[in-house]
Order: C-alpha cells, then structure tokens, then sequence
C-alpha cells in the first residue's frame, strides 16, 4: 500500500528539519518530534505508515517504541536510525521488531529504498490478510457441452488481455467460477485478485468497501482502511452483482473506471491505481439503462468484452460429470460411501429444469449424499425430485407411485404434479396481479426484500 503520513523522530535538529524538508518535497505527509512522550501523543491521535526513530533520544532510548507498538495491529512500520552502529546494535533492534537499520551520516537515496521496501512490505501484509478471511472456492469449469467449450474458448481469448470483462448468466450458473478461471488464465493472475459481492453490502458501506476510508471519517471508523480497489492495485478485481450498487456509487465506480483514480471516505488524498475490472450480474443491464437504474455510460464502461454463462437446463449433458464431481467433493466432506448414482437417478437429473442451476444441483447432491443409505447408490428418491417432475415424461425413471407422494400431489382433475418453481412463480405473479403491479406492496405481502422478488421476475421472464 501507498506509504503517505510519516513521523519523525531525532533530538538533531538540522536531520530532523532536513529529512522532515525531503519527504515534503515529494509530497509525504510529515510529522516531526523530538522525544518519545511527543511521539506516542501522535499514534494515539492518527495512523501513520512509517516512523523513522533516532536510537537515543532525551528522555529514553527509541526502541521503548518498539515495545510500545508489537502488540498493535495497525502500527506503522519502525526504521531506527543511528550514529553509533555496530552489528549487534542492528540486530537487537530487528530482533525487537524494527523494519529496517540506517546509520547516520544516510542519504536520502537510502530513505528512498527503504521507503520502496516498505510499499511492498505493506501490501503483502494488507492482501495476506485479505485472503486469509477469503473462503477458498473451486476454480474449474466442469463440462464437455458445445456450450461450456464456446466459453472456455472466450476466456482464453480475453485472458490474454487487460481488457473489461461483464460476465451475465441467471443466479447459480457460476459466474464467480468464470472470473476465477479468467483470473487464473490471465496474464496477472501472479498479481492481487480481490472480490467484492457488492449485493451482500449494505448501501451506506458500499463506498469505504470499494475506496477505504480515514480514520474518523464515521462512527466507528477507528482506523484507516484501505479500500478492495487498493488492495487490487496492479492486479484484478471482481465486482460481483454489479447491477444493484446505487447511482451514487455508479458515478464514483465510473470515475475509477475513466480516470484510475479516487479518494478514500473523508480523505482529500487521490489516490492512483491500475485495475483490471472483472463484474458479474443476473441482472438485463440494458433493461436497467432503459429504467433508469443503471448508468449508461457505466454499462459501456463495464461491457467491453461481454461473457454469458449458459443455463444448465441448456447444457444437459454436463450434469453427469458435475454430479459425480459434486458427490466426491462431499463424500469426503462427510466422510461417507457411495457408490454414486443409480441409472435412473442420472436420468431423472438430466430430465429436471434446474431453476436454480449449478447451485441447486450442488445443493440437492449434498443433500442426497448425507440422506442416501451409507454404501448403497443413490437413488431418484432421495435426489428428492420425484415429486417435481411427471414420472410418465422421464424415461426410465421410477415410478413416482412407489414414493406414496402421486396420491398428494396429483389427481384426475388437478392433473400431473406441479414443481415447487412453478408453484412459487404461480403464487409470486397471483400477489403482483392482486397488488396492480406494484413490487413494492407484493415484496411486503411475499415477506421478501425488494431485490429477490425483482431477481425471481427476471428468472421467469427468461425461462418462458
């Protein structure tokens, strides 16, 4: 991360003035003192990057800082600086702590180089620490469809580019997945990869998410934060769900997009960066553009290089290969035996509508797995989908009469059972008609927010 506020520390005067003089001149942010009790008024008041400390100073010696700042999770990197250095000297403070050892006389040449290593130095620690709270996710694209190898090929065509990238698809085709694979293929992909699920953030901390913040900025702003746009500094990041951030925050992510540059929440520093930009949505952009909800000179910013996952009900072939994949991964999780699936539970999967795609089939395989008898094949039942497809349509399939479920669900007059997406988008569009039309009043009534019932309306439009 960029080094800005600096201290420092000497009770020599003209190093002092001159050192303080220098950093100025190449517009760091300078604090100067001459004692320890001055020094620790400053960190208790504000965030400083880097502290260059003379050893012996009037009242103590300027390692007690080091002491002072080792438990400290935000304390600014320690330089010490002496007249009187020897082997053991340099070792003692490292050994304490400290990040580097200049001996006096110094030129501001080897301030320069210290300065440099203390820019990387921060940045490993600030994307160490972001990933260590990142969940580790799967980053292969499974699949043999014309479909999956048409995408494949896309991305390896983009990879070799830093171009934008807006990857669409209907919610759990694995649009994340997509970006982690182009990341992987791309030419920075040694370089940060950092996400942002931009629905998952509420509107008021949107801002500081994306461009950091300043300490005291706003209530509970403790301390400075860098932003995930800095953290990304020559490398990639993903905007995830990009169509429901806010126009406010539309027009700031479009002047990062335009000028590579912005300002963290309360501060007056602009900051510079080079950015690979990478979003996803299920969202019509251009539908949102039309609306009113989306910036149009935003969406073209974004929709360079235009990617879209297809549905799995389109790619039914897949389902095979990424069932037993799936069921893999969560015989190991759960530590049980399988033998995997049943003829006609393979038929019955390729056979269901998958509204919920990829993410769903994830979903009902786990369920199956820990469900299905420890050794035995899993069968249509447990997939739990017999009850939400005609069994006369899938060939093959067990008879949905054996489950005892036929007698409930269907009868001569209400015909064949109805799938629960058909049920729920029945009930959703029976709600919207009773309330004029009105998102709003129906969201209240469904006891759903705003947002899913506007996802869920754009899922039935595109399966009709």
């Amino acid at each position: 991360m960029a080094i800005e506020k600096i201290i420092v520390l000497d009770d020599d005067l003209i190093i002092r003035k001159t050192l303080e003089q220098q950093l100025r001149q190449r517009r760091y942010s300078v604090a100067s003192c001459e004692t320890l009790k001055d020094v620790r008024q400053l960190i208790a008041k504000d965030n400083f990057d880097i502290i260059f400390i003379d050893v012996r100073l009037p009242d103590g010696e300027g390692t007690e800082l080091l002491d002072d700042l080792k438990d400290s999770p935000n304390a600014p990197l320690v330089v010490m600086i002496t007249g009187h250095g020897s082997v053991e000297s340099a070792v003692t403070c490292m050994h304490k702590g400290a990040f580097d050892y200049i001996i006096k006389p110094f030129s501001f040449e080897q301030i320069e180089v210290v300065l440099k290593k203390a820019k990387e130095f921060n940045q490993l620690v600030k994307l160490n620490s972001y990933y260590s709270q990142q969940q580790k996710t799967e980053s292969e694209i499974i699949g043999n469809s014309l479909a999956i190898q048409t995408l494949k090929n896309m991305l390896k065509k983009v990879a070799a580019t830093e171009a934008t990238v807006l990857i669409t698809g209907e919610n759990g085709t694995g649009k994340e997945l997509v970006a982690n694979e182009l990341y992987k293929l791309s030419l920075l992909s040694d370089k940060p990869f950092i996400k942002v699920n931009c629905a998952a953030i509420s509107e008021n901390l949107i801002e500081s998410e994306f461009f950091g913040h300043e300490k005291g900025s706003f209530t509970g702003a403790t301390q400075r934060r860098e932003g995930r746009f800095e953290l990304a500094n020559n490398g990639t990041i993903l905007l995830d769900e990009i169509g429901e951030i806010s126009p406010q925050i539309q027009a700031k992510l479009l002047r990062v997009l335009q000028e590579k540059e912005f300002e963290r929440v309360g501060g007056n520093k602009t900051i510079k960066v080079k950015v690979r930009v990478l979003a996803t949505t299920n969202r019509d952009l251009k539908a949102a553009v039309k609306n009113g909800e989306f910036r149009e000179d935003l969406y073209y910013r974004l929709n360079v290089f235009p990617v879209e996952v297809p549905p799995l009900r389109d790619r039914a072939e897949d389902i095979p290969i990424i069932a037993n994949s799936f069921l893999e991964r969560f015989i190991r999780k759960h530590n049980l035996k399988t033998p995997g699936f049943s003829e006609k539970a393979i038929n019955l999967m390729m056979s269901y509508k998958w509204a919920g795609n990829v993410r769903e089939l994830q979903n009902t395989i786990e369920r199956a797995t820990i469900m299905s008898e420890d050794g035995a094949a899993i069968t249509g039942e447990v997939l739990g989908l017999l009850t939400q497809i005609p069994s006369a349509n899938i060939e093959g399939s067990e008879s949905v009469t054996e489950t005892g479920s036929s007698s409930s669900l269907s009868s001569a007059d209400d015909g064949p059972p109805k799938s629960l997406f058909e049920v729920e988008k029945e009930h959703i569009l029976k709600v919207l008609e009773l309330t004029g039309g009105n998102r709003t009043k129906a969201s209240k009534i469904l006891d759903v927010n705003i947002r899913t019932l506007r996802n869920k309306l754009n899922l039935y439009n595109e399966s009709e």
